[in-house]
């Protein structure tokens, strides 16, 4: 029998190594992740939402591709992996970038110079950034004798904060300036992954790297963040029953409750895998509680810079009908409302033909985040506004919630039955 009590679950725990070194569960993705490096292009570009393990991703293609083999013992890499080199490998983390260009310049100088001191490179002090750039690629490759791998998590984090701000043009430019240097160099580089949320192809990244392989929407990726049906139940039993016990709950109804709220992501056009959100399902199990956990980690932040009247528009979002193109390649400042929210998670693709896509709320989760939000805006409208609207939310959302006589507070919360 399993001790509950020794089951340590990676609560916003984002180092791979930590978790393989600190004996917490892990979720085993390390065969997509061998064949993402093996077997996937040379420049990949991987969209997810906010928290749904992009980070960890990242970390553990950092300790594969660094050779770091007592990591991975046990797991399905193993039996995949013969060679266990050890690449250099310069990683970039944009979430900590700042808002503006000056602080996207200073986390980029405070990383260099890291890597310079690493492989000893001195350079003029006016040397530019896409310069020293290209110097510790080079550099890291010539001394290694091996290929470089180049990981840049949440790439669009800046380029986010500073939309529709003065700062957003001067941030791109540090874009086209710093990064056009990865095309150039491909002949020293092993892998280039990207991550991020939302897809700006015209001004960034994608506007220098024309030769980006967006895998977002390929079928053998569909489940390389997020957790499936199957990983649940072949690693969370213990977590599972405690629920049931807790909530005076049978198996069932526990599944259905987790389903209920945190399941419903889709990232391909056929044969869909159901994708759990992987924060709040790890939360919900560490804790044995059904709560808004991804709201409530800052989920909603950028609503509003993208989407205008959200509390207007709310329901014309559920089955709302996209073409492939506009999903799969457009920019999202030129795609709409819809796109912005699929590439956030408040939407997901539930259905798709050959001529697109039909999006929806993948779950309760999303639908009580999304209404938590366009609640302040509606009591700024007139009373009779403000009932017509909370009509169109409950009918369209399917939640049970009535707003007080003034719209400023919730007088009921249940599900409709």
């Amino acid at each position: 029998m399993i001790d509950i009590n020794n089951r340590k679950l990676p609560v916003g725990i984002q180092s791979f190594k930590t978790i393989r070194e600190e004996n917490y569960l892990y979720v085993d993705k390390t065969d997509i992740v061998w064949y993402l490096v093996n077997r996937g292009n040379v420049f990949n570009y991987l969209s997810r939402p906010r928290r749904f393990g992009k980070s960890i991703l990242v970390d553990t293609l950092e300790m594969h591709l660094s050779g770091r083999k007592e990591l991975f013992e046990g797991l399905k890499i193993m039996q995949l992996e013969k060679e266990w080199k050890q690449h250099p490998v310069i990683r970039l983390d944009l979430s900590r970038g700042g808002a503006c260009a000056e602080t996207l310049r200073s986390y980029l100088d405070l990383r260099f110079k890291e890597y310079e001191q690493k492989y000893s490179i001195s350079l003029p002090p006016t040397a530019q950034l896409a310069d020293r750039f290209n110097a510790i690629i080079t550099t890291a490759y010539k001394q290694t004798g091996l290929k470089v791998a180049i990981l840049i998590d949440e790439y669009d984090s800046p380029l986010q904060h500073s939309w529709k701000t003065p700062e957003h043009e001067k941030c791109t430019e540090v874009y086209r300036e710093v990064f056009a240097i990865l095309k150039a160099d491909d002949e020293y580089e092993r892998i280039v992954f990207i991550t991020g949320i939302t897809k700006f192809t015209q001004i960034s990244l994608f506007s220098v790297l024309n030769n980006l392989t967006n895998i977002s929407f390929f079928p053998e990726y569909a489940a390389i963040c997020g957790i499936t049906e199957e990983e649940i139940q072949e690693n969370f039993k213990p977590e599972l029953e405690k629920m049931s016990i807790r909530n005076k709950w049978t198996a069932q109804e526990t599944h259905d409750h987790l389903k209920e709220y945190y399941d419903g992501y889709h990232f391909r056009e056929d044969n869909m895998v159901d994708i759990y959100n992987p924060y709040s399902l790890i939360n919900a199990l560490e804790l044995s509680k059904i709560r808004n956990y991804w709201a409530a980690s800052g989920a909603t932040s950028l609503l509003p810079k993208f989407v205008d009247n959200m509390e207007l528009r709310i329901g014309n979002f559920e089955k709302c009908f996209m073409m492939k193109n506009t999903l799969e390649l457009s920019d999202v400042t030129g795609g709409g409302a819809e796109l912005f929210l699929y590439q956030l998670g408040y939407l997901t693709i539930k259905e798709s033909d050959e001529f697109g896509y039909t999006l929806g709320f993948p779950n309760e989760e999303v639908k009580q985040a999304l209404y938590n939000m366009v609640l302040p805006a509606l009591t700024l409208r007139k009373e009779s506004d403000i009932q017509s609207t909370q009509s169109l939310l409950n009918r369209q959302l399917g939640l049970g919630i009535e707003l007080d006589e003034k719209g400023k507070g919730l007088l009921d919360w249940k599900r409709m039955e």
